[in-house]
């Protein structure tokens, strides 16, 4: 499949992948690609590295939409750092059935905490503003670039962990005191009274009135975290959406790729395929350094010592001999990958360039090199 014909097919592609394989460059790239094709492409990065601005010649850009300046492209690409906070924010705005409750748990200390520390809330968010994104029909592809593997696994499992925290069962345990006008109110008369009993010695009256009033707010948020849950999860299957797995040639970065694939697999997610990065390329056994160069380096060397020219020769058999190995190696470990691939999915190799990937015509590169 000619990789245009992926960007065509697809509204939302994934990037998953551990650290270090070029996971941000291969986001940023097929963005570019599919602004060069005439599509609006909005890059999305939760990773922490925030190397994205740097790929796309940026001093810096945030939680809103960042347009990319191109020349001789007939589409439009755009960029976007997430910011959990604003995030969370918005998010309590949209659920919250009117002014007044928003206010509350906006204020409330409980929740900026949360908001603040909520573990894996930068995910989770994450599957919150991917979601605004793609429903507002503003673009026409969204690439999303996750960060390495722990928390690219978080964000799988993001969109179901505040309906979990705030289940209605718990809910129902902890509030089942709750008397409505006083937030304190039976606490300490319920079946739950040695629990808060404890909390209240240990945090204080105050922390346990702002904590029941919490949630009891969200209490009635319930079915919309639930509602934008269900949503999230039936955008990832989506035919028009799609994971990819990005990988270099080395032993860990390939069992990441294979451990990515089988995860995917067991939550029947859609992938595409694999991008084997940074792949060492080399012309074979049929080439012989030494033949090659020597009608160069004969000329060239006939001021210099009769030994300098064959040493040279020789260092560079050797070197060609140990390419041709790792080029080996690394075919082994790719062939490796093919295995685990689901049916019809797709293997890319982009080339080893020399230097960082750190602009528009580099980026270039790299997508020029998935067509091959």
């Amino acid at each position: 499949m000619k990789f245009d014909r992926l960007l065509a097919q697809h509204k939302l592609i994934i990037c998953v992948g551990s650290g270090g394989v070029g996971k941000t460059t291969t986001a940023a790239a097929i963005g570019l690609r599919g602004a060069r094709e005439g599509r609006k492409v909005l890059v999305l990065t939760i990773d922490p590295a925030r190397r994205l601005a740097n790929s796309l010649g940026l001093a810096q850009f945030g939680n809103e939409e960042t347009q990319i300046e191109l020349k001789d492209a007939t589409g439009e690409l755009w960029a976007m750092m997430l910011d959990s906070q604003s995030t969370f924010d918005a998010l309590i705005r949209k659920v919250s059935p009117d002014q007044e409750t928003q206010d509350k748990i906006l204020d409330n200390r409980i929740y900026r905490h949360i908001a603040d520390s909520f573990g894996g809330s930068q995910e989770y968010m994450a599957t919150e503003r991917l979601y605004d994104v793609v429903v507002s029909g503003k673009y026409d592809l969204v690439v999303l670039d996750t960060p390495p593997v722990k928390n690219a696994l978080d964000f799988l499992e993001s969109p179901g962990r505040l309906t979990r925290f705030l289940d209605r069962r718990v809910l129902q345990w902890f509030l089942a005191p709750y008397e409505e006008g006083r937030v304190f109110g039976r606490l300490f008369r319920g079946t739950s009274a040695v629990v808060f009993r404890l909390l209240g010695y240990i945090f204080g009256r105050e922390f346990l009135d702002e904590l029941a009033e919490f949630l009891y707010i969200f209490r009635d948020l319930y079915d919309g975290f639930r509602e934008r849950h269900e949503a999230v999860i039936e955008m990832f299957a989506e035919a028009t959406t799609t994971f990819l797995v990005v990988c270099a040639p080395t032993e860990p970065s390939v069992a990441v790729a294979r451990y990515f694939l089988d995860e995917l697999s067991d939550r029947q997610m859609p992938c595409a395929g694999v991008i084997v990065n940074q792949v060492h390329q080399c012309a074979g056994s049929e080439v012989e350094p030494a033949e090659i160069l020597s009608e160069i380096i004969a000329p060239s060397s006939t001021d210099l010592d009769p030994h300098v020219g064959a040493q040279l020769l020789a260092r560079l058999s050797v070197a060609h001999r140990r390419l041709m190995g790792l080029a080996k190696a690394e075919g082994l470990l790719i062939d490796s990958i093919k295995s685990r691939m689901p049916a019809r999915s797709i293997l890319w190799r982009v080339p080893r360039f020399e230097g960082e990937v750190h602009d528009l015509c580099a980026l270039d590169r790299v997508g020029e090199s998935l067509q091959d």
